[in-house]
């Protein structure tokens, strides 16, 4: 079952999706109109602030919570907030997010707070060794807490090897391994990463590295992972084919195996989502632009997840009139 959009009052996308003390969080990007022309860097995303969303249960009430964090409050902060996560330790709320800093590089910032609605307070400087888009925060279940980011194009991925910025960014060829989503697991404070970021590595069915041009499985930018009868599933866009795939590994850094689709394309560029299990249910959040009918004001919406008896996620595809 796939539902209506969640507010028709403002544009949302990206959802990071949580459960805390019982009710559900949404943490999207908050999409607006903007005067800059589309291009394939995303320069049209040029987002200000996040809001925060949340639903007494799953077909619930929905109330928008205002502004939780605006640019204004972060001084390093050039331009484009990005796709947010948020994880909960130790009474506190961190609110991770990507923001270009004033040289136009994108760095992860870290913002607190005592409530899981805000506002947030951000740090002064962003997570050292941070780079690039889309952080998602995972917590397995001995309380260790790994982040997964990374975007190519617009998100400047393809500008790092190794960890280290080059002089020229620019995608491997087509026969060479393609770009690797990142996973690092962070240190015990939540605001500093525990080690150097590691490639998350896909592979298909006979244990090979996906290749770049294999443009329908590689990874491109939205990273999540959550957990499934002890197995860990790591699902992602692939961009410019406009699915959302997923691979699964036996730890949080994988390698991972590709599996298949979950969500085939959806009206719009842009693809991301996340996966959450609410009352003992599993759903997919995503977003789409069946209201706006533009690239950049996207409408988060939700369906059921289901999940066949070996594991494997049943495909969804949504119906437009």
């Amino acid at each position: 079952m796939i539902r209506k959009h969640l507010l028709n009052n403002i544009y949302i996308a990206d959802p990071a999706v949580h459960v805390f003390d019982g009710k559900i969080y949404i943490y999207p990007s908050h999409d607006i109109e903007t005067e800059v022309p589309e291009d394939d860097l995303g320069s049209h995303f040029d987002m200000k602030d996040y809001h925060v969303i949340s639903m007494d249960d799953i077909d619930g009430k929905i109330t928008d919570h205002g502004v939780a964090l605006d640019i204004k409050q972060v001084k390093w902060a050039g331009r484009q907030m990005w796709d947010t996560d948020v994880a909960f330790k130790n009474g506190t709320y961190y609110l991770y997010f990507p923001v270009k800093d004033k040289t136009d590089i994108f760095r992860i910032g870290v913002a607190v707070s005592n409530r899981p609605q805000g506002p947030f307070k951000p740090l002064d400087a962003p997570i050292i060794g941070s780079y690039s888009i889309d952080p998602c925060v995972f917590k397995d279940d001995d309380g260790t807490h790994y982040m997964y980011f990374g975007g190519i194009w617009g998100g400047q991925l393809q500008r790092y090897r190794n960890n280290k910025a080059q002089e020229c960014g620019e995608l491997p060829a087509d026969n060479e391994p393609a770009l690797c989503a990142k996973v690092v697991k962070m240190r015990d404070d939540m605001i500093e990463f525990d080690e150097a970021p590691r490639d998350l590595i896909i592979v298909d069915e006979k244990g090979q590295p996906l290749l770049q041009g294999d443009a329908t499985r590689r990874f491109f930018e939205a990273s999540w992972m959550h957990k499934y009868k002890g197995k860990y599933y790591f699902s992602y866009s692939t961009g410019d084919t406009h699915l959302l795939c997923y691979a699964i590994g036996n730890n949080p850094y994988g390698p991972f195996t590709y599996q298949g689709v979950i969500l085939n394309p959806v009206l719009g560029w842009t693809t991301h989502h996340s996966i959450v299990e609410v009352k003992g249910k599993w759903y997919l959040f995503f977003h789409d632009v069946e209201p706006s009918g533009v690239t950049p004001l996207r409408s988060i919406r939700y369906a059921d997840l289901n999940y066949r008896p070996d594991g494997s996620i049943e495909p969804i595809s949504v119906k437009y009139k």
